[in-house]
């Protein structure tokens, strides 16, 4: 066997801790080998130590990391920086956090391909566009000047794709490359990176918590939990006769449960929107004209009831996020209303808002960028009490408040005095749901909020929110991309692609029975289980 990269022993340690113990595996030529776990199990780390890109505080206590029988850790920064981008690539877990705010998308990648290939100006900004429509980013050549702020979640994390792919590695990092994205750009970004790895006989190491994905996508698995790898086998053996009980729990949490939701006529609407409309204006030439507007909302109608789930499904940039920051009064509304307990918002000042602001809390997409850094945790779940006058103001009260909320959420309650950048993605995914929580809101908008998280821990805060809205009767709009736990959560589903609502219906009509061929096509592209498990 032709391997490319070999694991020997490796053992992470921050002072006594360790956080990677002894584990061992190897990556052949042209082999896809997903590594699978919890957030918090190791994965990220693991990519990290090869990538030599570990904090200084973290030490390796032992073992190796050889690419092609070359020890990385023995080589100087300087070789090793050559062989960053150029012989492993990476695609990382948050693009928001890895790409620049301040250069274009453009120039990102562009820049990569200038260090490692010397290619002249010209040649270079063609190989980006050629990048770009590999990735299915729209209006490549248009996007070249684009801002990573002007993206969606999953457009950002396409640039990233582009960004590891642009000098042709040997090695390809893929850490969570799927989560930010729809299914239809999901199967696409699959599809091509199988495609690129029988081209390129590109060898990928896939981080992942998604099953359906690993069936699909692996050769062999490995399955991480605790620093530590507990089982490793080929994809189809590992499906069919999984070994560890931890690994068969995985599997089980994956399968999709049929969840029997009674639909009950409620006519007392806790939200109304009618028509809405929200136009964005494109800009171009020296004076900056108007010349065109992008109908990110274009006449939508929805309305929820109190203590029931709608679901807002479709795909990146079809306009789900901008309904949900029209509904918070954070865009401007070009027409339509939001109305929140027959109270239309749109008609309000700030000042008056302020008491809505209590009634409708989110869980934002990107759990890294929502958090302040400088802040503990226990900090921000209390600026919102503080803030908006919740509760006991008295710091002990609000202390004790804090911890049940972190527990609730799968935390321990001393993470209330650590900072957001010691977290996995996961565990921060969950911290803005503690936050959202803490002011006790009557409607939460959900903006991919168990896209970060691993399949047992995304059961786990499914379980929970359907807990909370039965104990307390909030109601949900449930933005996502993942048809696979819509029936776990959601009354009624309504399917979006382009500004406009294509179809609404129950979560059972949707899922056994869709009518458009738009909400056909998701629900085939949707990844799978194998049919053994």
């Amino acid at each position: 066997m032709n391997s490319i990269l070999s694991v020997e022993n490796l053992s992470l340690t921050i002072g006594k801790e360790k956080l990677i113990n002894s584990i061992s595996f190897e990556i052949q030529k042209g082999e896809i080998f997903a590594l699978v776990g919890e957030s918090g199990s190791g994965k990220s780390l693991t990519s990290l130590a090869i990538m030599r890109l570990l904090p200084d505080v973290i030490s390796v206590s032992s073992g190796d990391i050889k690419l092609k029988n070359i020890s990385l850790f023995a080589l100087p920064e300087l070789q090793m920086q050559k062989i960053r981008g150029k012989s492993i690539a990476m695609i990382f877990q948050e693009p928001m956090s890895a790409l620049n705010p301040v250069m274009t998308i453009g120039k990102q990648v562009a820049e990569v391909i200038k260090i490692h290939l010397g290619l002249k100006k010209e040649a270079v900004k063609d190989k980006v566009i050629s990048l770009f429509k590999e990735v299915a980013l729209k209006d490549a050549e248009e996007r070249y000047s684009w801002y990573p702020h002007q993206l969606s979640g999953g457009q950002k994390q396409r640039v990233m794709i582009a960004i590891a792919l642009a000098c042709e590695p040997d090695l390809l990092i893929a850490d969570e490359p799927t989560t930010a994205l729809d299914v239809t750009i999901q199967a696409q970004v699959l599809s091509l990176l199988k495609t690129i790895r029988a081209k390129r006989n590109l060898s990928i190491l896939f981080i992942t918590h998604d099953m359906a994905v690993v069936s699909q996508m692996a050769d062999r698995v490995a399955v991480m939990r605790d620093g530590e790898i507990l089982e490793q086998a080929e994809c189809k053996t590992f499906f069919n006769h999984p070994q560890h009980p931890y690994t068969k729990s995985l599997l089980k949490d994956a399968m999709s449960i049929e969840a029997k939701r009674e639909m009950q006529t409620d006519t007392n609407r806790l939200l109304e929107v009618e028509d809405l409309k929200v136009y964005f204006p494109i800009k171009k030439g020296f004076f900056r004209r108007t010349v065109g507007y992008v109908k990110a909302v274009d006449g939508v109608t929805l309305s929820i009831p109190r203590g029931k789930t709608l679901a807002l499904v479709g795909e990146s940039g079809s306009g789900k996020s901008t309904i949900g920051k029209a509904i918070l009064s954070l865009v401007p509304i070009e027409d339509g209303t939001v109305k929140f307990e027959n109270q239309n918002l749109g008609m309000l000042s700030q000042a008056e808002l302020k008491p809505y602001r209590r009634k409708i809390q989110v869980i934002f997409q990107d759990p890294f960028s929502a958090l302040n850094p400088r802040m503990t945790i226990g900090n921000i779940i209390r600026e919102g009490m503080v803030s908006l006058g919740v509760g006991s103001q008295n710091r002990e009260t609000q202390n004790e408040h804090i911890k049940e909320l972190l527990l609730k959420v799968d935390l321990e309650a001393e993470h209330a005095h650590r900072y957001p950048h010691e977290f996995s993605g996961g565990q921060r995914q969950r911290i803005g749901i503690a936050r959202a929580l803490a002011v006790k809101p009557e409607l939460i908008i959900c903006d991919e909020p168990t896209s970060a998280l691993d399949v047992s821990v995304r059961s786990q805060v499914l379980l929970l929110l359907k807990k909370l809205q039965k104990e307390s009767g909030v109601s949900y709009l449930f933005i996502t991309h993942d048809l696979s736990i819509i029936h776990a959560i959601a009354d009624e589903v309504a399917v979006m692609k382009e500004g406009k609502i294509v179809e609404q219906s129950s979560v059972i009509n949707v899922m056994k029975n869709p009518q458009h061929p738009y909400t056909q096509k998701l629900l085939t592209s949707a990844p799978k289980l194998p049919n053994q498990i």
